[in-house]
């Protein structure tokens, strides 16, 4: 059996593609077949969130385990049939951590195979892919993109504008006299003639 699974990127403008992954391939075939189908750059980390009807993130399931002990589950563990249990079954993926490329998947149907066809493979397209990740659509925590990296920076740092926000820039030497550095120094260089 073939899984077909839409996989719509999160953008302002409407773009999708239909990825069909066999029943016996894991989720890491299924990234392989986003990767390929929206042509995303690089080797970036990534992710699977299983998610409820809301597109609300439940549990990850990482490209690479990055547990302290190193048994986590992984893409290549979880099976489509693990992943979509059932028709309208859906998953989020993430793939990128700075420029992050955000996407709902969605199990459309599950259809026989086909033969002498390579799955994963992507079997409809609709809209254009930008060259950079686009900005979200969600909606925003404390009018920051709840999907940036940069809210953990205010986390691990606390608020870095008012715990160092200057109230004068006033120069503290200005009684300094700059003149006194230039003594004895010389810019002019004299050419040695060779005849």
């Amino acid at each position: 059996m073939v899984y077909k699974i839409r996989v719509i990127l999160d953008a302002k403008d409407t773009i999708f593609r239909d990825i069909e992954v066999k029943e016996k391939q894991t989720l890491w075939n299924l990234h392989l077949g986003i990767k390929s189908a929206f042509s995303l750059p690089g080797e970036e980390l990534s992710s699977f969130y299983f998610s409820d009807d809301e597109w609300n993130e439940g549990r990850p399931i990482p490209l690479e385990d990055l547990s302290d002990d190193g048994d986590g589950e992984i893409m290549s563990d979880i099976y489509l049939p693990e992943g979509f249990p059932a028709v309208g079954e859906k998953m989020r993926f993430q793939y990128g951590f700075i420029d992050l490329w955000d996407f709902y998947c969605e199990l459309l149907e599950i259809i026989d195979e086909k033969p002498a066809v390579n799955y994963p493979i992507t079997v409809y397209r609709f809209g254009n892919v930008p060259l950079k990740a686009p900005s979200k659509t969600g909606s925003s925590v404390n009018g920051k993109n709840k999907n940036s990296a940069l809210p953990f920076m205010d986390d691990d740092f606390g608020d870095f504008e008012s715990e160092f926000k200057a109230t004068s820039f006033e120069d503290e030497d200005d009684d300094f006299n700059d003149d006194e550095e230039e003594d004895g120094y010389n810019d002019v260089f004299e050419e040695d003639d060779e005849d």
